[in-house]
């Protein structure tokens, strides 16, 4: 395995970035494609951005597929989507499995059609040993409702309210083992967090930028590095 390393110009990097890759269905439209093709395209820029942080020391990447608001979206998108995520696993999982990454899922996933489902359960189950990095997929996937099932799994289990913590409560998060986020990246020219990791997200950098998910290339992402590496996290401290 090659030797991961942080550039000069990088001060620090963080420990767990998380993406909202925005911009699929616009990109799309400005070439006169249907939105299905953006999203397609966004799928091979995902692969080549999770090869590209691969070679960072980065521990974690969370990567934004499907929220529970896109239900809402065209029946026809929304089986394309599916379909799309089904066919990433199958090509590149040996790939993904080879650099030894490892896939996790965050989500509602016993929500989605069987096929994607067994094809997602069998990309944890092939990667679960591995150690290179962590790659979770939020896949019908909501801040709020991870928030809600987290809540009826710890009453579920008879926790009184005066045992409720921060600490108890993030210990029934989709993922509790992944640490918090430090940096978000959003692309498409949107500024806000659409849902996505509330929780996780509490003391997280930010950086928005306008170039569409399918356009952003190594140097967008480098941009994003280069500007987290010089901002002072205090969490709430002086500085």
């Amino acid at each position: 395995m090659v030797a991961k390393s942080t550039p000069k110009q990088l001060e620090r990097l963080p420990n767990h970035v998380a993406i909202v890759p925005d911009g699929n269905g616009r990109w799309a439209e400005k070439r006169g494609w249907p939105r299905l093709e953006g999203h397609r395209a966004g799928a091979e820029n995902m692969h080549r951005m999770v090869q590209y942080l691969n070679k960072y020391p980065i521990n974690y990447v969370t990567l934004y597929g499907f929220s529970t608001e896109n239900w809402n979206r065209p029946e026809s998108e929304i089986k394309g989507l599916f379909q799309i995520l089904t066919a990433f696993i199958d090509r590149y999982l040996d790939e993904i499995h080879g650099k030894g990454i490892r896939l996790r899922h965050i989500g509602r996933l016993h929500q989605l059609p069987q096929s994607l489902r067994e094809s997602i359960t069998r990309a944890i189950a092939t990667t679960r040993d591995n150690t290179s990095m962590t790659l979770c997929v939020a896949f019908n996937y909501g801040g709020r409702a991870e928030i809600v099932d987290a809540m009826q799994r710890l009453i579920a289990d008879g926790v009184r309210p005066e045992d409720i913590t921060e600490e108890s409560l993030s210990k029934y998060l989709y993922a509790a083992d992944i640490p918090d986020v430090d940096l978000l990246i959003r692309t498409g020219d949107e500024t806000r967090l659409s849902n996505f990791l509330l929780w996780q997200t509490a003391y997280s950098e930010y950086h928005f930028t306008r170039v569409l998910w399918p356009d952003f290339r190594k140097r967008d992402l480098d941009r994003a590095l280069l500007s987290y590496s010089r901002r002072k996290r205090r969490f709430g401290g002086l500085g």
